[in-house]
């Protein structure tokens, strides 16, 4: 099967830097904004405000995410985890059965407790869903330097002619049928991303930093677990690579909320103005489904309290320390 022309809905930065893998793959590129405003400003600049000094190729086609887009090969919807549903839903008419629809985004839905790929199912009948996640930021696969990912389909032979179809000597996308291990890969990570600029924003050291990241990929190993993830999964790309990145970099924008939420910055304060943050709309659905299937995770649901005010840093790191002395696992 061959996913030639292929559509991009989203143009921010991580929109703009997976339109450019695309057409580095030799694909023919529509990238869909929201609105045509947007569409008419990123046409004459050729680059996305959110991205600036990355331009775009020239022969990219950039429209409002209307019918037209609905009708590429596969469509990559690149909009942040809360704002899927209503995309799906607009461009859920004009798909052919079968398309590939492939979610961007790294959270989970709030209020309902869906995945990315489960909200597209819904909203979207027509479409193939698929996850595309792992160790990467947009500025480095925008300017094409080489990055690993993994992209997941229920169909081995889809996700094989995915990866395919967005792999360049840059870019290479890993496929694999455990769609839900992708997901919460994904989806976990961020939120243990603001742990780890917490302890970051407090000067904690470098052993409290690794300490954090270790025992966080305990607690999202064992999220997965329940969850039927398989374990070659949660270790590879998309899980357990993807938290060393996003745990360790300012370029993070989860990592960032949490260091200035360490240096003293109040919750609220650090969420306004900021870029998305997805961990923080993520942290409070992730323990909840936790709790639902008896799941421990301290360090989360930290995160969870810290940011909706009802437990102070301090008081979280204490907690921390002061749980009952056990075996590791």
């Amino acid at each position: 099967m061959a996913f030639d022309q292929i559509a991009v809905i989203g143009a921010g930065a991580w929109g703009l830097a997976l339109t450019n893998v695309l057409t580095r793959a030799g694909r023919s590129v529509t990238l869909g904004t929201r609105d045509p405003a947007s569409a008419a400003a990123i046409t004459m600049q050729q680059e996305s405000p959110r991205l600036p000094g990355i331009k775009l190729h020239d022969q990219v086609r950039v429209m409002a995410a209307t019918a037209g887009v609905a009708r590429s090969d596969a469509i990559l919807v690149v909009v942040p985890a809360q704002q899927l549903r209503a995309v799906a839903t607009m461009i859920a008419p004009a798909l052919t059965k079968g398309t590939p629809v492939i979610a961007c985004a790294k959270g989970i839905e709030r209020g309902t407790h869906k995945f990315m790929t489960e909200v597209i199912a819904e909203c979207a009948p027509a479409a193939l869903p698929a996850i595309l996640s792992g160790p990467s930021f947009a500025g480095d696969v925008a300017r094409g330097l080489p990055t690993a990912v993994t992209l997941a389909a229920a169909d081995d032979a889809v996700a094989a002619a995915l990866a395919q179809a967005l792999g360049s000597t840059t870019f290479r996308p890993y496929h694999t049928t455990d769609i839900r291990g992708v997901e919460i890969g994904g989806a976990a990570k961020n939120v243990l991303a603001i742990a780890a600029g917490i302890v970051s924003g407090r000067g904690l050291g470098a052993s409290a930093a690794a300490a954090l990241t270790t025992r966080g990929f305990a607690e999202l190993f064992r999220f997965g677990d329940a969850f039927g993830a398989r374990p070659e999964t949660l270790t590879g790309l998309s899980g357990l690579g993807d938290l060393i990145l996003t745990c360790s970099s300012p370029q993070s924008r989860n990592f960032s909320l949490g260091v200035a939420l360490g240096q003293g910055e109040p919750p609220r304060a650090t969420q306004s103005g900021r870029k998305l943050a997805e961990g923080a709309f993520t942290a409070p659905v992730l323990v909840e489904m936790a709790k639902h299937r008896g799941i421990e995770m301290p360090i989360a649901s930290a995160v969870a309290a810290i940011l909706n005010g009802t437990l102070d840093i301090d008081a979280a790191i204490e907690n921390l320390m002061t749980r009952p002395f056990k075996a590791e696992g």
